[in-house]
């Protein structure tokens, strides 16, 4: 028996499929839009499975979060063979063998929620970026796995918008997070506008939070522009859908500016009549620059 094999899937730990998919509704862009062909939802969707399934039991599994997240590891092994246990694995199973996807991005999401159980605070903006690489970045390159259009260059550009996203939802939950004993806001933010962690948890927020709050969603404007280019270098669905995951982004950031950036008093939404719009002058931008 090998080392896989000898780690008991503790799926009783683990969230129920319906309720990891269900998710699907609440982020902040479009996860598989009806236009795609039906196998390419399937893909974007076991795809979207696997990552939240990893952070909902990073975030909320009961009993041992690391020997739920080990189990996992396992089990990704055993799809990679064909022989999954849990149901999302096995719905991932033809998306790794249609298009040939590495196993590091996945292990890095595995990594990221690993890393949230040992450390409960970020010092710096570089230390979020570093870990925006391992819990966000990875799913950008696998969608561009998916749409076959992965090269070094555009993962790059990928990067950009895939930390800007992690960053804006780290600002739409500051308060939850915190009540969870973790707080994203780099350290030494909080610092300069002399910002408390009691702060982080009142509302409304406080003048210091909202100031902490505009700064990320500065940078995060400043990552969805820098990872703009990547539009111009796709084609087809591959731009459309990745359009709609930089136009969410764009739109939540209005959204947390709408509201004087105070993230603490209600759960802040992009409208979606904005996000279209920001979509359509993504797409535009993309197509005079192609």
């Amino acid at each position: 028996m090998n080392e896989v094999e000898q780690v008991a899937a503790p799926w009783t730990a683990v969230p129920a499929s319906d309720a990891v998919l269900a998710q699907a509704r609440t982020e902040n862009f479009p996860v598989a839009l009806r236009l795609l062909p039906r196998a390419l939802r399937r893909d974007l969707m076991a795809l979207y499975g696997f990552a939240r399934l990893v952070d909902d039991i990073g975030d909320e599994a009961p009993g041992d979060r690391i020997a739920a997240l080990d189990a996992v590891e396992c089990d990704l092994a055993r799809a990679f063979e064909g022989r999954a246990e849990h149901p999302l694995l096995r719905a991932l199973t033809p998306t790794l063998l249609a298009h040939g996807l590495p196993r590091k991005p996945f292990l890095d999401l595995i990594e990221a929620n690993r890393l949230d159980q040992r450390v409960s605070r970020t010092r710096t903006w570089d230390a979020l970026l570093a870990y925006c690489a391992l819990s966000a970045n990875p799913v950008g390159r696998l969608v561009l796995g998916v749409f076959d259009a992965s090269t070094p260059q555009r993962d790059a550009l990928s990067d950009s918008i895939c930390s800007a996203l992690q960053v804006i939802e780290h600002c739409q939950d500051v308060a939850e997070d915190c009540a969870r004993g973790r707080i994203y806001l780099p350290h030494e933010d909080l610092e300069r506008f002399g910002c408390s962690e009691a702060e982080l948890t009142k509302a409304p927020a406080s003048p210091a939070l909202r100031g902490v709050v505009a700064l990320q969603i500065e940078r995060a404007r400043m990552l969805l522009v820098q990872g703009e280019p990547l539009l111009a270098e796709l084609r087809g669905l591959a731009r459309v859908a990745v359009a709609g995951f930089a136009a969410g982004g764009h739109a939540t950031c209005d959204a947390i500016a709408r509201a004087d950036f105070d993230v603490t008093s209600s759960t802040l939404r992009a409208r979606r009549w904005n996000l279209v719009a920001w979509w359509a002058r993504l797409l535009g931008r993309a197509w005079r620059a192609a």
